[in-house]
C-alpha cells in the first residue's frame, strides 16, 4: 500500500508540474520590472513599435514576427542596438520564445536609457497561438516555429514545432 501511495504522489507531482500555466511560468521567472504588451495590442495597426527578437539566429531564421530586428541573446550587444535605434524614447517591444529571455534583454535596454521598453507576453509562441503570421529567413510566411527546447515546446499549441 505504501508503494502505491508513493507512486500516486509521484504521478500527481508530475501531472501538476505539466499543468503549470504560461502565466505561472512567467511569474516564476520574471521580475515584472518590464511591462508586458499583449500580442493583440502589438498586432493593432495603431501600435507603432520597433520589434526586437531576442532569440538565437537559428530560432530567428526559422520564424520571426514581420519586421522584427534580430538582436540575439547569448551575444547581445547594446552598442548594436544603439546604432540602430538612436531615439531612446521610441516604443520598443522585445520578444523571445515565451518572454523570459526578452525580459533580460529589455532590462539591459532600460539600463541603457531606453524609456518605452515592453516585453511581449508569451513571446512568439503566444503570437502564433493567437493565429498571427510569422515569417522565415526568406520573408515567406511559415507555420514552423523554433521551440528552443522540448520542455518549452509545450507552450506552442499551433504551428509546426522545430527543434533544430
Amino acid at each position: 500500500m505504501k508503494l502505491i501511495t508513493q507512486i500516486l504522489i509521484l504521478l500527481f507531482s508530475i501531472f501538476s508540474f505539466s499543468q503549470e500555466t504560461m502565466c505561472d511560468l512567467l511569474k516564476n521567472h520574471n521580475t515584472k520590472n518590464i511591462p508586458y504588451i499583449s500580442v493583440q495590442e502589438l498586432a493593432m495597426p495603431k501600435t507603432e513599435a520597433i520589434i526586437l527578437d531576442a532569440r538565437e539566429p537559428k530560432e530567428y531564421e526559422t520564424s520571426h514576427i514581420k519586421n522584427a530586428i534580430h538582436i540575439g541573446y547569448d551575444n547581445f550587444n547594446i552598442e548594436t542596438v544603439s546604432s540602430i535605434i538612436k531615439n531612446k524614447d521610441m516604443q520598443i517591444v522585445v520578444y523571445c520564445s515565451i518572454g523570459i529571455r526578452s525580459e533580460n534583454i529589455a532590462k539591459k535596454l532600460k539600463k541603457a536609457g531606453y524609456t518605452k521598453v515592453y516585453n511581449l507576453y508569451g513571446g512568439i509562441f503566444e503570437w502564433k497561438n493567437k493565429d498571427f503570421n510569422v515569417y522565415n529567413s526568406e520573408a515567406t510566411e511559415t507555420e514552423s516555429i523554433h521551440v528552443f527546447s522540448k520542455e518549452w515546446s509545450q507552450w506552442l499549441t499551433k504551428g509546426i514545432k522545430v527543434y533544430e
